[in-house]
């Protein structure tokens, strides 16, 4: 018998433990994470109070809600208010506004962050990074109730950049209450909101970078351009997929707040989105059903990208999601 088979060979006065099996296992390590467990406690709240148990209201899509008797008691509708999602002749206008803007946010709102972090790891000074960042930083923290009124002040048609444009001896230019002007005005307002903001997170993944290949192309000679295309882009290009799989399950959420305070009259027709065409028939119009049926719809479809996403991704080589 070999040393290592004596050894593991138990002695008479010894006792095994038997291994534990079900819930006697789960509750063994739970009480060995119980601090874990406390530290999650409250984000696990919010996600049971917020977020499940709000979706039992999505039973009003299968119904004809009312009001007065309540969720239980309202009569059954089945897919009633699915099969009004395709006859009604505003949806198909709505949804290609909501696809346009959201792509648009996705080409230039998504891909900027990614240039403005690169931008800010290649600066050299520590201290002038941290100023720019702060800087880019700050339009995040204001509500988008300010963000609106600060646009409306400057293109409204007696606002700052008409008088500007009036002092030079130039025409003044409509850009709120002109269609053509109104989807690029909403992907700019997110880009100075929200690009800084968003590279937070691709800088956290460049300073991974092991700064011994940077070093090592600068022996053989690479340039600046070429050391963030062969060195930076490959080392963020995970963080990259993730960031785009999750943005694409969002594809139809283009920002509720945002459209609704930009929305008038003159743009209502390129600018109206599922959210606020929701907002219009199931809160102002009271028709709960077909709203609810409206954006039970809108997730399917989101989560469906999501996985489809993910899947794609998976086959190029990536981490995905899940």
């Amino acid at each position: 018998m070999s040393v290592e088979a004596a050894a593991s060979v138990p002695s008479p006065g010894t006792k095994q433990k038997k291994p534990q099996k079900g819930l006697n296992r789960i509750w063994h390590t739970f009480w060995n994470e119980k601090y874990l467990w406390l530290m999650a406690l409250p984000g696990i709240l919010f996600f049971l109070i917020y977020k499940y148990l709000p979706m039992l209201g999505i039973i009003i899509a299968f119904k004809d809600y009312n009001l007065m008797l309540g969720i239980w008691d309202s009569k059954w509708a089945g897919l009633k208010h699915f099969y009004r999602i395709f006859e009604n002749p505003d949806i198909g206008r709505i949804f290609v506004n909501t696809l346009i803007i959201s792509f648009y946010q996705i080409v230039f709102a998504f891909t900027i962050p990614i240039v403005l972090a690169i931008m800010i790891y290649e600066v050299s000074k520590n201290a002038y990074r941290r100023v720019l960042q702060t800087v880019f930083y700050m339009p995040h923290f204001l509500s988008w109730v300010v963000v609106a009124g600060i646009f409306y002040l400057i293109f409204r048609s007696d606002g700052a950049m008409n008088s500007v444009l009036a002092d030079l001896g130039l025409g003044q230019i409509n850009i709120l209450s002109n269609p053509e002007n109104f989807r690029i005005m909403l992907v700019l307002q997110v880009i100075w909101k929200e690009a800084g903001w968003g590279t937070i997170i691709y800088l956290a993944a460049l300073s991974s970078i092991d700064p011994a290949l940077f070093e090592a192309a600068k022996m053989d000679g690479a340039s600046r351009l070429r050391q963030i295309w062969h060195i930076t882009l490959p080392g963020i290009r995970s963080t990259i997929v993730v960031l785009f799989i999750l943005r694409l399950g969002s594809v139809l959420d283009v920002g509720f707040e945002q459209v609704f305070l930009m929305l008038n009259p003159s743009v209502r027709e390129v600018g109206e989105v599922i959210e606020t065409y929701v907002y219009q028939v199931g809160v102002v119009n009271s028709n709960f059903s077909f709203s609810t049926a409206v954006g039970l719809m809108k997730g399917l479809i989101g989560l469906v990208l999501i996985f489809g996403a993910n899947k794609l991704a998976k086959r190029m080589g990536e981490r995905g999601v899940f």
